[in-house]
């Protein structure tokens, strides 16, 4: 097996068990037992078990940037890009069990990486709907008198519904919460 396709393994292995017992709860032993590899394997690619869960949260998280940056492509005009942005985003966090646990577990917060993931993923997710914002407004679509705050306003909006959706189970009622949200969202910025 090549170097990356033994790291991407561990990586995978790692996520499973990451989001079946926590950070805490895991051993690099696991893992490697688990992946069928030595421990020293394991740590050919990853110094220490911080390294590895901050391996396995960057790979989720590159996933749910390609996912987003496909959702917004496949819009036709700002006002789908929106609405295909924030549904997309809702649904594949869902799916991304470590990534989600990082961005909402204080516990996390003595892993210096965390926070440093946080705002990293806070700051492109804010680069992205004003990229959406922008090019609203520049094709008339929208009305917005300051897309630098708008854009981190809806961010905070997302965030807000995580908590009901995630946290308190509460997933099946997304779609009517969501659709809801868009339509608000959008009724507010819309050029009249």
């Amino acid at each position: 097996m090549k170097i990356d396709e033994t790291r991407d393994k561990i990586l995978d292995v790692a996520a499973t068990i990451f989001s079946k017992f926590g950070f805490h709860k895991t051993t690099v032993d696991e893992i490697a037992r688990a992946a069928h590899k030595a421990k020293g394997s394991v740590y050919y690619h990853f110094k220490n078990k911080e390294e590895l869960f901050q391996g396995v949260i960057d790979k989720e998280f590159q996933m749910l940037r390609g996912e987003l940056i496909k959702a917004i492509d496949s819009g036709n005009n700002a006002k789908e890009k929106l609405a295909n942005y924030i549904t997309v985003r809702m649904k594949t966090l869902n799916k991304l069990t470590n990534f989600y646990d990082a961005l909402k577990n204080d516990y996390l917060t003595y892993l210096g990486f965390i926070e440093q993931i946080r705002q990293r993923y806070d700051n492109e997710e804010t680069i992205l709907i004003k990229s959406i914002l922008t090019g609203g407004v520049n094709n008339n679509e929208f009305e917005i008198n300051n897309v630098e705050l708008t854009a981190p306003a809806i961010l905070t909006a997302l965030k807000g519904l995580e908590i009901p959706f995630f946290i308190e189970d509460k997933y099946n009622e997304m779609e009517t919460r969501l659709n809801e949200l868009i339509a608000i969202l959008i009724r507010g910025i819309e050029k009249h």
